[in-house]
């Protein structure tokens, strides 16, 4: 049986396969890659992401501008309460495409906020302790801060899904998520 440990742990084998070769992405498409953790009382996450910075600056202003980027992801959420039923687990994968908007530094160092809104797709439909979600298609949207180096990016996100009201119930799920990524 996949336990959240193994697939945290394969999760962690491909972020280091993506660190690994996405360097040598074509054409520097891929900038960075990532790997997040995050959390909520009945449920983990864990997943790795890759992104491709816009390189454009508006707003431009006191050495601040706003950016973003694009981030592909691919997940595996832990419930702990599947189908309400305290102790059966179920593991759900969740791929994801988000554009995301970044107020920052011109040097794109230090500190920044950012937003992003993005779809998601889910291996499984969503059923944990009393929440429900009724299709596979989700909206991911988060806010987040961070800090970034020149070559580490470190941030915490709140993050929710939703299906924007497209077919009910609509319960959402939120998280609080961790994220530390490697620039290339």
């Amino acid at each position: 049986m996949l336990t959240f440990r193994k697939i945290a742990a394969g999760l962690a084998a491909t972020a280091a396969l993506l660190f690994a070769q996405a360097g040598h992405a074509a054409d520097g498409i891929i900038d960075s890659a990532s790997f997040e953790f995050g959390t909520n009382p009945k449920q983990r996450m864990a997943r790795v992401a890759v992104q491709s910075d816009w390189d454009q600056r508006w707003f431009a202003t006191n050495g601040r501008h706003l950016s973003g980027y694009w981030e592909g992801s691919l997940a595996w959420w832990r419930l702990d309460a599947y189908r309400n039923v305290p102790g059966q687990r179920k593991n759900l994968a969740v791929i994801g495409f988000t554009p995301v908007l970044r107020y920052q530094n011109d040097s794109k160092l230090g500190l920044y906020g950012e937003i992003g809104i993005g779809v998601n797709l889910f291996s499984k439909l969503y059923k944990n302790e009393d929440n429900e979600l009724s299709t596979a298609f989700q909206f991911g949207d988060h806010i987040g801060v961070g800090y970034t180096t020149a070559r580490w990016d470190f941030g915490l996100r709140f993050q929710h899904y939703s299906n924007a009201s497209i077919k009910k119930p609509n319960d959402g799920a939120n998280w609080i998520v961790a994220k530390a990524a490697y620039r290339f």
